[in-house]
């Protein structure tokens, strides 16, 4: 099973790539290769900073959003976004300029309210879910982000300062705000929950 970890320069590689073989994976791809990700077995989306530069980042790739599309919205493969990784598959993003994503879900990612609470929302939260979802499971996880999803297929919800998008999804695709591989136990559990994910 060959698991394609996308490095388009917007990610914390080491430490996803070290937290999936934790969790189990043996075959783990580091790739800015559109051939290896129209091939994998399973897709990971990393992704850290602003929505912008991220969509951009992937787009410099030639090739790599259609091969996503592909494998993952045609032919059904199992995929993983994390924290501006899920945040790209809304439809937009509001954060330095209106940017596209991928588009996968009806949604935008806009600035998380001051509501007398700290932004960026960083450390530990709650994870409630708000359907059933094979991947996700109440519990506590760490989030860093200033920017949040508010649209459809909402998975699970924190709170700060009201309620955020912890994690979204449909069918094969999923997407969490926080980080699986800061998030100790808990994070290693759903990426043990990703691998065995058969959608």
């Amino acid at each position: 099973m060959t698991i394609a970890l996308i490095d388009y320069g917007a990610g914390n590689l080491h430490s996803v790539h070290n937290a999936l073989k934790a969790a189990g994976a043996r075959d783990v791809a580091v790739t800015a290769d559109p051939d290896v990700v129209a091939k994998a077995d399973r897709i990971v989306l990393p992704g850290v900073g602003a929505f912008g530069a991220c969509a951009s980042g992937l787009r410099a790739i030639p090739g790599m959003v259609d091969a996503l599309d592909q494998r993952v919205i045609g032919g059904g493969a199992p995929f993983l976004g994390v924290c501006v990784g899920m945040q790209l598959l809304a439809r937009t993003g509001e954060e330095l300029g209106t940017h596209r994503g991928l588009g996968w879900l009806d949604g935008t990612v806009r600035a998380l309210p001051a509501n007398n609470v700290r932004i960026p929302h960083m450390g530990w939260n709650d994870v409630v879910p708000v359907v059933p979802h094979p991947l996700i499971e109440p519990g506590e996880a760490y989030f860093l982000h200033s920017f949040a999803y508010d649209g459809e297929a909402v998975l699970a919800t924190t709170g700060h300062g009201g309620q955020v998008a912890a994690a979204i999804g449909r069918d094969n695709f999923a997407g969490v705000q926080f980080h699986p591989e800061k998030s100790q136990r808990y994070g290693l559990a759903l990426l043990e929950r990703f691998l065995r994910w058969n959608p």
